[in-house]
Parts: structure tokens; sequence; C-alpha cells
């Protein structure tokens, strides 16, 4: 086959940089750690000085995260610019991730460098990642599936986790009391000593949820408590290998008694660093994931089984990777892995499996002193979709010491998931309606035909089952980085255009008046726009940073609907049906055109103490079309005004191992109205102030 001819290649290329490797050396080991404070892996997958990467990176440090007093991850991302938390529908009331306007479905997570899994509806619900034992958090903006592949196509987030540094037992304790009845207390400890080093973590939360609808029997976040448990082993064979393993467990249930909705989230990873020669060194990897719940609706009033939805995914990827300098700032880096993936879902027939195999190569250089390019490919088959190759270029020219221009395209895409292509679901609670997936659509509907339920076929029984095509992405960012005494800025515009995004259709129409549902590449939609940050240090111990994101995101077709006068709307002053224009289209959903952060942090030394105010601002936003027309327009009354979010948080010292702190997040209790509240009832859009302590005790 060609795919076993291509991943042969990239073995032998492997091979021969080994011999090659052992037989050059030079005198500046290229690939040797830096200081981690300011180096980033995810960007190149090689270890890069921060202001030397040519791609928009933000780089939150562990200092950034303990100061703000935050538990989670959705918590301290939500602060960070270009980057919005946008609510899951799923149970539970978790929170995805928005970058650039593009959706938390295409948002790659990361943990050490390998995924997570566990999208049962789409969005990755990054409220179940604890943040207390993170090194630093690494966000790669547009597309980044030439080193990462699917789900990659908006972006890459990863967490690093903490590594041990002390020779003797080191750690600490501490616990978290806030609003809800919030309990979180965490615990590790780790030690490094000769060859060998050890890391471990535990971490319990629990609160007793709150609720945005007063009208509403259920609690919109329903009482819950968790368990995360982390461990990590570091030891050295020799001078030239290093062996790196961990393991991960969360476990996750809610009180929604008669119902059931309980989650876990494990995986094992194994990875061998072989130093070949002083420039080369060759990486393997093996990695294991399971995302497993057991989620029931049932009737309160009778027990009656309403919805289940069990889900059992998991993963197995061995994966190798080579790195090679030729000379200082040259280094090559090839790759090649596997991806075994399984899907056990009761919402499904069958157990589904996807097989799918890649290799990826980037060449990592300096042509001339100022400027530094970046050239890479990755190419993907799947047993379920089309083979894929993903490019990317990057570039960086420094002018001086002071100012650099940035620049970097991309492909990235993403693979019909298993939702998309095998869901075989009828809502007995919902009053029937049915949605099928791509592959299993045409046995659906004969079903459905068989048993005298459809009254009208809508598509034509040639389109029924065609395959699905992967989601595309084109990404560019460009932009200029001022670095200069006490300030720093960065200027990045950046445009995405998505080609054969997935959507729904309508199949059929039952005979009890409910519709059937298909799943069909459809829309074609960008977003583009500016992201602007600056640092300023105003004196020895006071620090300000700041950031803003201007973002428009538009879908082509209904674009193209306006210009051609296709979209009509009523005017809600004069009730009035008019035409509308292009000027009248908002854009998409969830997004706002305007957000922003501002953040102070102080120092007092002396007194072992510390303050930090943090704001975040997001201009209105649209919800869904509620005037019929099909799109999102300044005549629909779902807008969520604009909003301000004030956090505090103080800290003080004691006896040099104990530290307090007090803090309020959305200090102005901030609370908002949901306009899609039927009438005589109240949505709020935040369960207001949220106030708590926490206390740590070093060891």
């Amino acid at each position: 086959m060609i795919l076993n001819k291509v991943v042969s290649l990239v073995f032998t290329v492997v091979l021969m940089g080994s011999l090659y490797g052992q037989e050059t050396a030079v005198s500046q080991d290229s690939i040797s750690i830096q200081d981690l404070d300011e180096v980033v892996v995810t960007a190149t997958r090689t270890y890069r000085q921060l202001s030397s990467v040519p791609l928009p990176v933000t780089l939150i440090s562990q200092k950034q995260i303990q100061r703000t007093g935050v538990t989670r991850l959705n918590e301290i991302l939500n602060e960070q610019t270009g980057i919005v938390m946008t609510p899951d529908a799923t149970i539970g009331g978790g929170e995805g991730v928005q970058i650039q306007g593009v959706a938390s479905d295409y948002i790659m997570i990361l943990i050490d460098g390998v995924p997570v899994v566990g999208r049962s509806s789409g969005n990755l619900d990054l409220s179940r990642f604890a943040i207390g034992n993170i090194k630093q958090i690494e966000i790669v903006k547009g597309p980044s599936s030439s080193l990462f592949g699917s789900e990659a196509l908006g972006g890459v987030i990863n967490i690093i986790t903490e590594k041990p540094t002390s020779d003797s037992v080191s750690g600490q304790a501490g616990h978290r009391a806030a609003t809800f009845n919030n309990q979180n207390t965490n615990v590790s400890l780790g030690q490094s000593r000769g060859d060998f080093g050890y890391f471990i973590f535990a971490d319990r939360l629990s609160t007793n949820g709150f609720d945005l609808a007063s009208g509403d029997e259920s609690q919109t976040v329903n009482p819950f408590y968790n368990y995360t448990l982390n461990g990590r082993v570091y030891f050295d064979i020799g001078e030239k290998i290093k062996v790196f393993t961990s393991g991960r467990y969360f476990f996750q249930e809610f009180d929604i008694d008669p119902s059931t909705s309980k989650e876990q989230d494990a995986n094992v990873q194994l990875r061998v660093d072989h130093r070949l020669s002083k420039n080369s060194n060759l990486q393997y990897e093996l990695y294991y994931t399971r995302y497993f719940t057991d989620e029931k609706t049932v009737d309160p009033l009778d027990n009656m089984l309403l919805i289940a939805n069990d889900f059992n995914q998991q993963l197995f990827r061995p994966e190798v990777r080579f790195n090679h300098s030729f000379k200082a700032n040259n280094t090559l880096t090839v790759g090649a892995g596997y991806n075994f993936e399984t899907l056990d879902r009761s919402l499904f027939a069958d157990v589904v499996r996807f097989d799918s195999q890649y290799m990826f190569a980037q060449y990592d250089f300096k042509p001339i002193d100022k400027l530094n390019i970046i050239a890479g490919a990755r190419f993907d088959t799947h047993s379920e979709y089309n083979s894929q190759l993903s490019p990317k270029f990057s570039a960086r020219y420094d002018f001086n010491d002071k100012f650099a221009f940035k620049a970097s395209v991309g492909s990235g895409f993403k693979a019909p998931d298993f939702r998309q292509l095998y869901l075989d679901f009828t809502n007995a609670a919902g009053g029937g309606y049915s949605v099928f997936g791509k592959e299993v659509e045409a046995e659906g509907i004969q079903r459905l035909v068989t048993n005298n339920e459809i009254a009208n076929l809508v598509v034509d029984d040639n389109d029924l089952g065609q395959r699905l095509n992967a989601e595309r992405s084109i990404g560019y960012n460009a932009g200029f980085t001022y670095i200069h005494g006490k300030v720093t800025a960065d200027i990045n515009f950046f445009r995405n255009d998505f080609d054969n995004l997935i959507d729904t259709r309508i199949l059929a129409s039952k005979s009890n008046g409910q519709n059937v549902f298909g799943y069909i590449n459809r829309e074609s939609v960008y977003t583009r726009g500016l992201e602007f940050n600056v640092k300023y240090r105003i004196m020895e111990n006071l620090n300000f940073s700041g950031g803003y994101q201007l973002l428009y995101a538009f879908d082509n077709n209904k674009e193209d609907a306006l210009n051609n006068g296709e979209v009509f709307g009523r005017d809600p002053e004069t009730l009035q049906t008019i035409r509308l224009t292009k000027d009248d289209y908002f854009g998409l959903e969830n997004r706002s055109r305007h957000t922003l952060n501002a953040k102070v942090f102080y120092e007092v030394p002396k007194w072992g103490a510390n303050a930090n105010l943090r704001v975040v601002y997001r201009s209105r936003f649209g919800l869904t079309d509620r005037n019929g027309n099909d799109l999102l327009d300044d005549f629909d009354d779902s807008f969520v005004p604009g909003y301000a979010l004030v956090n505090l948080t103080l800290g003080k010292t004691f006896y040099e191992k104990y530290q307090l702190q007090l803090g309020a997040n959305n200090l102005l209790d901030f609370k908002g109205q949901n306009p899609l509240a039927v009438q005589d009832n109240e949505i709020l859009v935040n369960p207001g102030i949220q106030l708590f302590t926490r206390l740590t005790f070093q060891f």
C-alpha cells in the first residue's frame, strides 16, 4: 500500500538522520532544554523561546495561575485575549473554548502533548480540568493540523504539568472554599533525586451547584463532586535515555436523582527520549486514554427511563518523532504515528472504530541571521474519510532587537466525528424526532418506512449515505512585536476560512409531525479581525497587561443571499417586512465584536503580600435567529448586552510556608438577563458574585 511505503520512508529518514547525527557535531546544542519560564513547545514541537516564535502563541505561567486563585482551566482561559468560554449544552453546564471566533469543536486540547477525548456533544468541557499541578498553559492560535491533525483546525491548548525539582520530598496542601458551597482540596508532592523523580497530585472539588432559571424546578448546574488523581515518574537510563511515564484519572458524579450522570476520564502515557548525539534525538511515545459516561434521564413521576446516553471512547496511539540540528537554528523534525479509536455508545447501533495513520515533517531554519522560517506539513489517512494534507508556513523577521514582523499561513482539518457518522437516536422525551449519522441514515430511514412512520421524504434516496468530507480551514496570521525596556506589545491580524462545515438537515417528516435529521457538508464561514496585547512594568513590583480583540464572523452563503436580495426581516418599530442588506447581518451566533481584558498585579515583598485585579469585557452577542430568516440580524431579539466581569484576589504569606488568599470573582455581581427566556420567566446569564478564601501550606 502507498501508506506503508510512506511510513517506511519516514522511518528510513529517521534512521538515516540518527546515523548522520552520530557523525556530525556542532559547538551549540540547539535542542537542549532552556529556561522553561519562557520556553514553549506546542507551536513547533521543539523547545523555543516564546519571544522568538513566528506564530501567535499565548503563554500562561504557573505564577499567574496561582496568583489568581482560580482552580479550573475554563476560569483562567476566560481572562486571555481572543478567548471566550461558551456554555456546554450537556448535563452539568460545563464550558468549552472559542478562539478567534472559532468554535470549541475545532480546538484541540492536549495534556503534556497528547490529546484529550470525550466530546459527547462536540464540545469538550474544560471545567473538568484541575490546574493545581500545571507548570504552564500554551495556546497556539490558528490552524495547527500540520503538527497535530484532526480537531486542531482552529488552534491548540496544551496543558504542561509540573515537574519535580527538589532533591528532597516537597509539595503543598491547600483548601479553597467559595460561594455555592464550592469546596476544593488538593495535595501535591514530588522529589527529584539523581536519575529518578516523581510527582503526585490529588484534587477534590464539590459544590451545591447554582440555578440561572428561578422558574425551573431543576438547577442549571446540579450538585456534584469530582476527583482528579495524577502521577508522573521520571528516570534516566544512562546519559542518553530519559523515560517519562504518567497516569491521570478523573471521576465526576452529579446529584440529579432519580437520573444519573457519571463520567470517568483516564489516560496513561509513556515517552522515551533517546539522545542519539549532541544534535539528534528520538522520542518514542505510547498513549492510551479512555472516557466513559453513564447518563440516564428518568421521569421523576414514574421512574420511566427517557434517555440513556452511555458513552465509552478509547484511543490508543503510538508515535515516534525525530529531531536533528544540522547547525544552530536549523532543526528538522519528522514523525509518524497510528491512532486506534473506538466508541461504544448507547445511541449507536454498534461499536464503531476509527483507524488513522499519519506522518509529519517540519524544518525550522534561519536562511539569514534576521529571518526565521518554519515550513511543515502533515499527511493523514483515515478509515472513514479521504486522506488529508495539511501544510503550514510561518516566518519571523527581526528588524532589530526591539521590533519584529511575523506571519503564518496554514491549513487545518477536522474529521467527521462518531456522532456525525453513526448516531442513531430517537428522542422519546422530545416528541419522537430522530437523528441519524451519515453512515446509518439510509438504514434508519428504511426502518422508519417499514414501520409506516414516514409521511414525506425530503431528500432523494440516492443522497442518503453519501460520504461526509472532512471540514477544512485555511488560516492567516500576520503582525508585529515590539519589546523595549518595560514594554512588550504585539498586534496580530488574522483570518480563518472554513469550508465543508458539517451542518444538520431535515431528511424526512414523520407521521407524528416530527422531523428526521441528518448531517451534510454545507457551511462556508470565515472569521477575521485583530488582536492587540501589551505588557508594561509600571514599577519593579507593579505590572499591567491588557488585550483587545476585534472580531467579524460571517457565513459566506448568508452573505450571498443578502447580496442577492433574498433575505427579509421585520422592523420591530414599524412592523413592516423589509429586504435586509449586508449591513443588517450581525454575524455568527455567540460571537462578540469586541472583547478586552486588563490585569494589574502588585507585590509587596517585605510584607509577603500581593494583589491583582482582572477585568474581562465582552460586547453584545446574539444567541440564535428569532425572526425566522435563518440568520442572526440586528432585528433579532436574542442579543445579550455587553458586560464586564471584575475579579479581585488578595494574597498574604505567613511564616514562609503558609499562604492565605481572599478573592471575589465577578466582584460587581453581574447577573444579566438571557433573552431566550419565555415571558414572565427569568433566566440569568451569570449566577452572580463568587467569594472565596484559600489556605495553602508549603512543605
